[in-house]
């Protein structure tokens, strides 16, 4: 009994082994195929660029009992500096966001109606937007000037970056294989990626100090701000 146990677990053994050794055979080639002297890098350029949009945002606010008349009189005032932007060379103007809301008493009864309309003004040319801003103070106040990088603008500084980033990764490369005793190199794989652009804060002036005397406003001094644009460059290179 104790000959024939042993005979099976031999065989069992035998079975094992013989299961085993295509996999183990397989997990060496895979290990043999693995290539040797691959080494991975990552490259960046950055670049601020003068931030060329301005956008002003101009606000007509309004009071009254009724909320249809109240409307009619923001429309009026939303037309007439519509009319007022219309024509001006450079600018582009829409019409922004329109509220009407209830204001209640202590019993909670509706006491009034507030209204709110606006107005955007776009441009490259910041005097012209500036100037018409001056002019629109009449019928509107400015709200808000924020200044942004165009498309336009971004995909240029981001073509030149391109080249850097390229550039500065084949020398990290290059530089990296003679390091460790290579005479050169090859790319394996590369990744160019745009990583879009972060904006600089610049310091708005406030509603209330523009509209202070708005019937005499002079045109705004607008200097707009930076924006950093990046590209970067990834990949992996078989050191040779």
């Amino acid at each position: 009994m104790m000959k024939k146990n042993a005979r099976a677990l031999a065989l069992a053994l035998v079975c094992t082994a013989l299961a085993l050794t295509p996999m183990m055979a397989r997990a060496q080639a895979v290990m043999q195929s693995q290539p040797s002297g691959v080494l991975s890098l990552n490259a960046q350029a950055s670049a601020e660029v003068p931030q060329d949009v301005v956008d002003i945002t101009l606000f007509y606010e309004q009071e009254a009992s009724d909320p249809s008349s109240l409307t009619a009189t923001l429309n009026e005032r939303a037309d007439a500096a519509m009319q007022k932007a219309r024509g001006v060379s450079g600018v582009t103007a829409r019409t922004g966001s329109f509220s009407i809301v209830p204001s209640t008493d202590r019993d909670g009864r509706i006491s009034a109606w507030r209204g709110r309309t606006e107005v955007a003004l776009e441009s490259h040319d910041f005097a012209a937007a500036s100037k018409l801003a001056a002019q629109m103070a009449s019928i509107m106040q400015v709200g808000n000037v924020q200044f942004s990088l165009s498309p336009q603008a971004q995909r240029a500084a981001e073509q030149k970056l391109t080249g850097e980033a390229i550039r500065s990764f084949r020398d990290q490369a290059a530089s990296s294989a003679e390091a460790f005793g290579f005479s050169g190199y090859s790319i394996r794989e590369v990744n160019v990626n745009h990583g879009g652009i972060m904006p600089r804060p610049v310091m708005m002036m406030s509603a209330r100090a523009m509209s202070a005397d708005a019937k005499s406003m002079p045109p705004m001094p607008l200097e707009g701000g930076m924006s950093t644009v990046t590209v970067n460059v990834s990949g992996s290179v078989q050191m040779k």
